[in-house]
């Protein structure tokens, strides 16, 4: 029964796999990717954490990145900008647009005075210490 319920039809695949570039529909921007898609690694040694996020095609100057305590917020404005000529017309773009973002937690807080950001060829490589925790003790006056 379930074979029944099916969204696309049969010639949509049928003209998929038999041409699939000659029946194209324009489109103007996919949806958003889904926050996971922001693909990062993170590890971490004895006085900080580093942080690399996958974050292609997006200028540094639109992306933001907030910390507060130990919550990183990864954020990504991404715009699409159309230049065709006169001769031309698009047929289909897959480019999506809109802001995507990200956030995760870590084990420490984060120093954020001390924390570092570099943006190279897509990849984004924050550097975040670890915030240094004095221990405190507290004498009681015993009464």
């Amino acid at each position: 029964m379930n074979a029944l319920i099916h969204r696309s039809g049969l010639l949509d695949d049928f003209f998929r796999d038999v041409a699939p570039g000659f029946f194209i529909k324009p489109l103007h921007g996919d949806p958003l990717p889904a926050p996971s898609q922001i693909k990062i690694d993170v590890k971490e040694n004895n006085d900080a954490y580093t942080v690399t996020a996958e974050i292609p095609g997006v200028p540094k100057e639109d992306i933001h990145v907030g910390i507060e305590g130990n919550v990183v917020t990864l954020r990504a404005e991404v715009k699409q900008q159309d230049s065709t000529s006169e001769d031309e017309r698009v047929l289909r773009t897959e480019r999506f647009y809109g802001a995507v973002a990200r956030s995760f937690q870590l084990g420490q807080d984060i120093d954020q005075a001390q924390a570092k950001a570099k943006y190279d060829n897509g990849v984004l490589t924050l550097t975040l210490p670890k915030k240094v925790v004095a221990p405190s003790t507290q004498r009681l006056t015993i009464e």
